[in-house]
């Protein structure tokens, strides 16, 4: 469904990975590992386009991205270290925002349902602000049962939240997976062993002078 050929990236004129090709295909959890500052966030944010790649092709069900975009976007959803939440907004309104960007509207009860299952319930109507870092990013998360997009991918959605909520998250990802979704991530944390996941590892991918 996704896939990705001879895909390079260059930051302040160092190459961070070339040459990088994979496929993601339903079901499928992808973990993009390797060191700090080997262009991880760059990948992802790199196929969101939210920064620019040097060379490559990404297609989304055999069609070039560049040549339908909307296609591609209208089947991701794509949570990054920044949530792009509004600190004077509620998590009801910043979820009723955020569809509006995608041309989506949801009842407020389907909302509710999102928030509840991410552990919120009790504060949908509490300015963002308020909320503690986890709770935020709990915030974020509730759109991927809104949105109930193929594809997700996300960029250390571990971040902030504690043990109930990473054991949560666990089970999401083995959940969407399941149902024939797509997981494309980057996080530090330790999956245990029978965790359904195939790693990405970056130092494959760096020039030989790196």
């Amino acid at each position: 469904m996704l896939a990705v050929s001879n895909l390079s990236a260059v930051r302040d004129d160092r190459v961070l990975f070339a040459n990088l090709s994979f496929s993601l295909q339903a079901g499928e959890i992808v973990q993009v590992v390797g060191a700090n500052g080997t262009g991880k966030t760059t990948l992802l944010n790199g196929l969101m386009g939210l920064v620019p790649l040097e060379e490559g092709r990404i297609a989304w069900c055999d069609v070039s991205i560049d040549d339908n975009p909307l296609l591609f976007k209208q089947n991701v959803s794509f949570i990054g270290h920044l949530l792009g939440l509004k600190a004077l907004l509620t998590p009801v309104e910043n979820l009723q925002f955020l569809a509006q960007l995608r041309a989506q509207s949801h009842p407020l009860g389907a909302i509710e349902l999102a928030l509840a299952k991410v552990g919120l319930s009790g504060y949908e109507d509490v300015p963002v602000a308020s909320l503690s870092a986890g709770q935020k990013r709990r915030v974020a998360l509730a759109r991927l049962f809104l949105e109930q997009s193929p594809l997700w991918v996300l960029d250390e959605p571990f971040t902030a939240i504690d043990h109930a909520g990473v054991l949560a998250l666990e089970g999401w990802l083995t959940d969407h997976a399941q149902q024939g979704g797509m997981i494309l991530l980057t996080t530090h944390h330790m999956f245990s062993a029978d965790f359904p996941l195939r790693r990405l590892d970056l130092a494959h991918y760096r020039p030989r002078a790196y």
